[in-house]
């Protein structure tokens, strides 16, 4: 399948473009390098309690002793109860015999979603109870101990990945949402693909892993920044939307390659199915052009791709700069609607139009749907990048990934609020807890901060 949306490309170099035929970039370590994290399977049981989770068993498993952890998901009568974990479900005979009473008194009147620890062992379900939608179903537990490790309270939802939820639920109650399969399923992808794209990176093509500020100068240009106030008044750090400066520095400084799973802060205000701050895979290195970094990026996601997700096709569908302003009016569209910009010059030719006409009768005139309008930035804001490119900088090249759209892209989520763990609502707000919030005026002093509220006049400020 191919990749499914464009990627933008960033490229600087002292001489212009460069005239070379860039080599394919070879590995820094050995191609028979042993991918130990990703042929092992991980052991989920070192280090705690239990001696097995619950999604893992099955009949292989059959006479042994377990030890399971888990949360209480479903309880029928006083007979048995199904125990989830992160791996999955398994079925757990609840003790009716006198010697058990115990046993079966703290497993009956546990609330549901309570945190529970059982011993016993694993036996076959009678003929005819097999559940074969269950991949513990052909097994169950029968309990010898168990110990309620917290008890839970009513809870504002039930933890059923069918049941509808408002969003707004959710966000508030998100150490809840957690639970359900779904995100940990997206969360869980998204680990294994960060760790893929390290593999591919470091390991085989030596790139460093670089870890830039987060509190630093206003950049122009772009989106919104975040002010952070100082001690020192009148002074304030912003927040970097994205360590594009930085990672052109690294190149000046020798480097050579440098990527970073960074954290990004844009103030984009309401805009829909944007977080104000999200993760990007920041890329950079040094003596590339353009169809380098296209290779980089294509080698990158195939290793990275999730198997269950099919084979991704390469190259990728791409498009020169000038394309795509002349067919979209930006740098970076959504072609999955072929919406393109049409030259409506043949409908309005007829038209009595004044200023249609003139700008028709011009040489090469035409009329279309899109005006990019120009923007002007304060190059003294980049004063220290400029001097820093001055002093023999490298040819250099880069490109961001953002993770969070494309973990929602490969996993069909409807938002790219289900594949963060904490996310932000439209507003910009923590839901969870209530962030942001207020500070008490003897916090502001030091910053030399005074709030003016809405519908106080000039002069009247307050931050009381």
């Amino acid at each position: 399948m191919p990749f499914p949306c464009g990627l933008l490309l960033s490229f600087w170099s002292p001489l212009g473009p460069a005239r070379k035929t860039i080599q394919p970039l070879r590995w820094f370590f050995s191609r028979n390098l042993t991918l130990s994290s990703w042929k092992r399977i991980p052991d989920f049981n070192s280090f705690v309690a239990r001696t097995n989770t619950c999604g893992e068993l099955c009949s292989s498993h059959l006479g042994q002793e377990v030890t399971l952890c888990g949360w209480i998901q479903y309880r029928r009568q006083s007979l048995f109860l199904v125990l989830r974990d992160f791996h999955g479900l398994i079925q757990v005979v609840i003790p009716q015999d006198e010697s058990a009473a115990s046993v079966k008194k703290a497993l009956c009147e546990a609330p549901m979603e309570s945190v529970v620890q059982v011993t016993g062992t694993v036996i076959s379900r009678p003929p005819g109870q097999e559940n074969p939608k269950m991949p513990t179903g052909e097994i169950e537990i029968k309990v010898k101990s168990a110990e309620i490790l917290n008890s839970c309270k009513k809870l504002p939802f039930e933890i059923k990945d069918f049941l509808k939820k408002t969003e707004a639920l959710r966000m508030q109650y998100r150490y809840l949402d957690l639970r359900s399969f779904q995100m940990q399923h997206n969360l869980r992808l998204r680990s294994q693909m960060v760790m893929k794209m390290r593999e591919f990176l470091c390991n085989l093509h030596g790139f460093v892993d670089v870890e830039t500020p987060t509190l630093f100068k206003k950049t122009p240009g772009g989106a919104k920044e975040f002010v952070v106030p100082s001690r020192e008044p009148g002074k304030f750090y912003s927040l970097p939307q994205s360590p594009q400066q930085f990672k052109q520095l690294l190149m000046v400084g020798g480097l050579d390659r440098y990527f970073q799973v960074a954290r990004c802060f844009r103030d984009e205000g309401s805009k829909p199915d944007r977080q104000p701050e999200f993760t990007q895979i920041d890329i950079e290195m040094s003596f590339v052009d353009q169809a380098g970094i296209q290779k980089l990026i294509e080698g990158l996601l195939q290793f990275s791709w999730p198997k269950e997700k099919g084979h991704i096709t390469t190259p990728f569908p791409s498009m020169s700069y000038s394309e795509a302003l002349t067919s979209y009016g930006l740098d970076k569209p959504d072609t999955r609607f072929g919406m393109k910009i049409l030259d409506v010059s043949d409908i309005l030719k007829t038209t009595e139009i004044e200023f249609v006409q003139k700008a028709l009768s011009e040489p090469q005139g035409a009329i279309k749907a899109i005006c990019v309008p120009e923007g002007t930035e304060d190059v003294k804001l980049l004063s220290h990048l400029l001097e820093a490119l001055s002093f023999g900088a490298p040819p250099h090249g880069g490109i961001a990934l953002g993770l969070d759209r494309l973990i929602c892209l490969i996993t069909g989520a409807p938002s790219i609020r289900d594949v963060i763990a904490f996310p932000k609502s439209v507003r910009g707000h923590d839901l969870m807890s209530n962030a942001p919030d207020y500070l008490p005026p003897e916090e502001l002093k030091p910053y030399h901060i005074q709030v003016q509220w809405p519908g106080n006049s000039e002069g009247e400020g307050t931050n009381s």
